[in-house]
Parts: structure tokens; C-alpha cells; sequence
């Protein structure tokens, strides 16, 4: 049975804005936004300015950035953004 959740990091020049699990990553993608689930396909996007939103269970947080990018790969994630 696959993992059900998802290790995130996002990290700013300033150093790392946040490091946790969750269940979904919302990522706003420079094509388009998309939402990234445990057992997701590696990839690596390029990230547009916008929210990343991050639920683990009820719980949401969002963090404001200006465009990065970002690399998924065995259920872990890391955003290199710049903060807005």
C-alpha cells in the first residue's frame, strides 16, 4: 500500500519558510495551477506567482510566492520560491 502523505519543504533565499507532511500540495504551475497527491509522477515545473497551498487533514496553510520552482519526486516535495 503507497504512502498517504507528503513530505514538503519550501525554501526562500531568506532559508526554509516551512517543512512538513501533508496529504495535498496545491501548486500554482506557469501553465497552470495543479495539485500534487501521494504517489504522484516525478517532475519538476516551474512555479508562477501565487499561493501554495498545503492541507494535512482539516488543516490548510497558504504561502504567498513570486514565481521558483519545484521538484516532486518519491512523495517528497521542494519549492524553491521566492516569498511575496
Amino acid at each position: 500500500m503507497a504512502d498517504k502523505t507528503l513530505t514538503i519543504r519550501i525554501l526562500t533565499p531568506e532559508g526554509a519558510l516551512f517543512e512538513g507532511a501533508a496529504t495535498a500540495v496545491f501548486l500554482p504551475g506557469s501553465l497552470s495551477p495543479f495539485e500534487v497527491l501521494p504517489g504522484h509522477a516525478p517532475i519538476i515545473s516551474a512555479l508562477s506567482a501565487g499561493d501554495v497551498r498545503i492541507v494535512a487533514g482539516p488543516q490548510e496553510q497558504r504561502f504567498a510566492v513570486r514565481g521558483g520552482v519545484v521538484k516532486v519526486k518519491d512523495n517528497e516535495i521542494t519549492v524553491c520560491a521566492e516569498t511575496a
